[in-house]
């Protein structure tokens, strides 16, 4: 086991223990790195009885105040964030230095949504009466996040509901736990007690949150099966959802792309993290034109990536995170190889102790093939010809998903009249997968409800009261 110190829960603004615990592991060792509380229906119910207690003062400081706490503790986060960041690599995988691009751009949202107003707005003043729309905090905010970014995702979430009024419960995934731990920690030194918890705990506690009538909104990140669940399970007490799900975004790669520059963009459009990203590139659809050209350039760039222990110097791809994952990325591959696809580059198994991956690019198999209808949420991705913009844009929208795409290309009204016919909440041109803080984002049809970041992310954990004054 590795040398890392005790877990607690924070409730209230303690440290606090369980009986039963959760083991975490190191996906590219193997190895046991850490013991964490696992949460039952007693924690969670501490969680919100303490949420519940401090909403009331929270909700009625000023936006001012409650940004200076968010502004501390971000503050705070960004002085640890080479321990956060060597904890991520050992819980995530994550090579070290996207771990730590990860804590610090944590920290920065942080800071950049804690600048945003809630708007008040004056929508009519006569001589008899004044209208106004006021947003209202919502009570107590349950968050869930899932184990590709648990950190950024966290920070995601909590930021805007704090800032708008709300106490928050935070849930990380079971297999990335070590990250919003000390996140809680953190807080316990600066804001209030009960207006930020963290409570750690296996699938069962997600269920248990989803339904407690005692929270007021869920707002979760992780597959389009789960969200269905906690949509269901939310329902039952008519509480609001926000649900970044599942995605399975198209990449298009127009006639005059240029190779030469874009090639290593587009690859990392992909394989960011090693592909274990909502809005990775999943189907890389290019001309026929070129498609020769671009295959063999991302073959060959692909010789150059290094892939192994995040902690290791060099690392561009570390493991996937957690076996269940790493089995249906490996299904996949055994899957195209039985159905005779042709291999680009990868398909070979890799036999170390940690669950890596090989990068792998499958050659232009059949739309109808899983490694296409399907996510893969791995280092491994189709490339698929086209000869049409009709016929491309067709097939891009022929998804049951539309969280994102990108279009690749170097004549942007072009590429922007692409992007603008592709039925997805986000649309990238020559770039994938990077929002600014002011950016707001969300899925259409089956990858999700309602969006986050930016002013319309942080609208979502208000609720919406207009006030009537009749003049005397």
């Amino acid at each position: 086991m590795e040398n890392i110190a005790a877990f607690t829960l924070t409730i209230d603004g303690k440290a606090v223990e369980t009986a039963r615990t959760l083991t975490v592991e190191n996906p590219a060792t193997g190895t046991r790195i850490a013991s964490v509380p696992a949460a039952g229906p007693a924690e969670l119910d501490a969680a919100i009885a303490s949420a519940r207690a401090a909403w009331k003062d929270w909700s009625a400081q000023s936006l001012g105040a409650r940004r200076a706490c968010i502004e501390a503790l971000a503050a705070a986060i960004a002085a640890e964030a080479g321990e956060l960041a060597r904890l991520l690599t050992a819980e995530q995988g994550k090579p070290l230095a996207d771990a730590m691009m990860e804590i610090q751009g944590g920290a920065y949202l942080l800071g950049a949504n804690a600048s945003l107003d809630i708007p008040r707005v004056i929508l009519s003043d006569t001589p008899e009466r004044r209208v106004e729309a006021v947003r209202v905090p919502l009570g107590v905010v349950g968050a869930i996040v899932p184990w590709n970014f648990p950190f950024a995702l966290a920070i995601m979430k909590i930021g805007p509901a704090m800032l708008a009024g709300n106490c928050v419960i935070l849930k990380p995934s079971p297999f990335t736990p070590l990250t919003s731990l000390r996140l809680g920690e953190i807080a316990r030194r600066i804001l209030p007690p009960g207006v930020l918890n963290v409570i750690s705990g296996d699938d069962a506690l997600g269920p248990l949150m989803t339904e407690h009538e005692g929270i007021d909104k869920i707002t979760f990140t992780g597959s389009t099966a789960t969200g269905k669940r906690v949509m269901a399970g939310a329902a039952k007490s008519l509480k609001r959802v926000t649900l970044e799900l599942g995605g399975n975004d198209a990449a298009i790669v127009l006639p005059d792309f240029d190779i030469a520059s874009q090639v290593e963009p587009l690859f990392w459009a992909a394989f960011q993290n090693a592909g274990q990203v909502c809005m990775a590139s999943k189907r890389i659809y290019i001309h026929a034109s070129i498609y020769d050209q671009v295959r063999d350039a991302l073959v060959a760039y692909a010789r150059t990536v290094r892939v192994g222990n995040g902690a290791e110097e060099g690392i561009r791809i570390g493991p996937i995170n957690n076996r269940p994952q790493y089995e249906r990325v490996v299904d996949l591959i055994a899957d195209c190889k039985a159905q005779g696809h042709s291999f680009a580059i990868g398909g070979d198994t890799d036999t170390s102790p940690g669950l890596f991956v090989p990068v792998t690019i499958i050659d232009n198999p059949p739309d109808a093939s899983r490694i296409v209808a399907e996510e893969q949420f791995g280092p491994v991705v189709p490339l698929l010809k086209y000869d049409s913009t009709k016929d491309v844009i067709a097939r891009a929208n022929a998804s049951p998903y539309g969280l994102g795409a990108s279009v690749w290309g170097r004549d942007a009204e072009e590429a922007q009249a692409v992007a603008e016919q592709i039925d997805t909440g986000v649309a990238w041109i020559n770039e994938a997968q990077f929002l600014p803080p002011e950016a707001s984002f969300g899925g259409r049809k089956q990858s999700g409800i309602g969006v986050e970041g930016g002013a319309a992310g942080l609208i979502e954990f208000t609720s919406l009261k207009t006030i009537v004054l009749k003049k005397l």
